[in-house]
């Protein structure tokens, strides 16, 4: 809704020819950057969100309802690499479902994948039907699928949980996976980051993530929560690991 009137109102805009009106916003920019240092850079940054979002939207449509970033960064083969045939596979808060799909695809494991947002599952059942793979709509916090699970999947989830440790904490009570597949947002990415938090804008990649994590944050956390890293790398900013229960 909120894109539709967007699309309404900047018609006139797209009359102008394109040139005319990138002439037109580097104008823009040179003014907003003209102002006193702090504020001018309060304000580049705040139109650096609104590109950014807009750039996000018309990824998704450049790649046909997928965001561009899973083709280019390849990091559904971090988790395909680590899942075997035969395995039962939870992932939580799976979104539109393309890891769970590329895992159910590409693997002989069955795969469950359960999210919040029912347009969601709703656009992963229809995109991607698999006999192995099933999506489920819940609270990926609260609703556990009914079975045990060799391996759970955390791709870009644990960052919008408050309750982390807790969190963790039971899912390793209540499932006992021998394996965690976890991708998290990397506070030290860009500069831009800490400069932002310094000039009092939000910092984080989401509004609606609770954290977002140097290494030594991320491996302490999951020692509070029971769990040793096996393996850990840095890629695209973000934090891909394996981890398993405390020996």
């Amino acid at each position: 809704m909120r894109r539709s009137i967007r699309l309404i109102a900047s018609a006139p805009f797209r009359l102008i020819p394109w040139r005319l009106r990138r002439r037109l916003l580097q104008a823009v920019f040179d003014a907003t950057a003209a102002g006193p240092p702090r504020s001018a850079m309060r304000a580049l940054l705040q139109i650096d969100d609104d590109l950014t979002s807009r750039v996000n939207e018309v990824a998704i449509s450049y790649d046909s309802g997928v965001h561009v970033k899973h083709r280019l960064m390849r990091y559904h083969d971090f988790f395909v690499d680590r899942i075997h045939p035969g395995e039962r596979v939870l992932d939580l808060g799976c979104g539109y479902g393309a890891v769970a799909y590329s895992i159910a695809s590409r693997v002989d494991a069955q795969v469950v994948g359960i999210d919040l947002n029912a347009e969601h599952i709703a656009m992963a059942r229809a995109r991607f039907g698999l006999p192995n793979l099933e999506f489920i709509h819940g609270d990926a916090l609260e609703e556990r699928p009914e079975g045990a699970f060799d391996v759970i999947v955390l791709s870009n989830l644990l960052e919008h949980i408050e309750q982390r440790v807790g969190f963790l904490r039971r899912l390793l009570g209540e499932v006992a996976p021998a394996r965690w597949l976890i991708r998290v947002p990397l506070y030290n990415r860009d500069w831009r980051v800490p400069l932002r938090q310094e000039l009092k804008l939000p910092y984080f990649s989401d509004a609606t993530h609770f954290t977002e994590y140097t290494v030594d944050s991320f491996e302490e956390e999951l020692s509070q929560a029971g769990l040793s890293i096996r393996q850990l790398q840095v890629a695209w900013g973000e934090i891909w690991a394996e981890a398993v229960t405390h020996a």
